[in-house]
């Protein structure tokens, strides 16, 4: 008789898990949920445009034929939609085992804007973006990865936490979402582990409206010369909530090309 191979031998590492992705119509998430599927995972996908998301979903499973994968439109800075939406995928899917918070960002106008030109609803903004769909989405996922003993999370950094006059309140809210990260690791330990990606620059929809110069400073400031893809991110995901870091929680890990990534 044949032995049989392992999920991981055969290539599907998240071979039974229920993976859910937040902010799945942009570029990072798109490129993260695609990931996913090919490590055998069901997904779950959330985005607040409807367009993006159903153009991300249909193209997973144009390439994974015989994917679960259940997407619904919500606004994750919104704790009721958010909640519904998790209950709708949990419903189709299953318990969510594992859990990949992408939205974030800086909500309209310009990327940058010091600290002393800002207006007060954007500081509140950008944190509200960048930490209330963690709060919702932990809130409504970890209950159950605890109950069954085992999941994994990761959330969404960037590598201004450590400090930008240019972007002073997104380095400062990012700041925030690694120091949860790990206060979660610990609040959650040891059946969930919960790790954070510290991004350097990454070409995204960001990048169209960035200013050139800002764009070639992170460019020369990463060893490698070049910014990020949404890939990279993708593969650092994959590893991070698969098997092979299984002894790894409460870290910050920084895809960065290079570009120092301490507070």
């Amino acid at each position: 008789m044949t032995e049989q191979k392992s999920a991981t031998e055969r290539g599907l590492p998240l071979a039974g898990a229920v993976a859910l992705v937040s902010g799945a119509g942009g570029p990072m998430g798109a490129a993260i949920a695609a990931r996913l599927a090919a490590d055998g995972a069901a997904l779950g996908l959330i985005d607040i445009s409807g367009r993006r998301l159903t153009a991300v979903a249909d193209g997973i499973k144009e390439r994974h034929p015989g994917i679960r994968l259940h997407a619904v439109r919500a606004n994750a800075v919104d704790g009721d939609e958010t909640n519904a939406a998790i209950k709708e995928i949990v419903e189709n899917l299953g318990a969510v085992t594992t859990l990949v918070n992408v939205v974030g960002g800086i909500r309209g106008g310009e990327l940058i804007t010091p600290i002393l030109g800002m207006s007060e609803e954007r500081f509140d903004s950008t944190f509200d973006l960048n930490l209330k769909p963690l709060f919702w989405m932990v809130q409504a996922t970890a209950p159950g990865m605890i109950s069954a003993g085992k999941g994994a999370i990761v959330n969404i950094s960037s590598v201004t936490f450590a400090g930008d006059g240019d972007q002073p309140e997104y380095g400062a809210a990012k700041a925030a979402v690694s120091s949860l990260s790990r206060s979660l690791a610990i609040e959650l330990a040891p059946a969930v582990r919960v790790n954070c990606i510290v991004p350097g620059l990454i070409q995204t929809s960001v990048i169209d409206n960035a200013a050139p110069d800002m764009v070639a400073l992170y460019k020369n400031r990463s060893l490698l010369k070049r910014l990020g893809r949404p890939e990279d991110i993708a593969g650092a995901v994959s590893f991070l909530v698969g098997p092979d870091s299984e002894y790894i929680t409460g870290v910050s890990l920084p895809v960065s090309g290079g570009i120092p990534a301490n507070l």
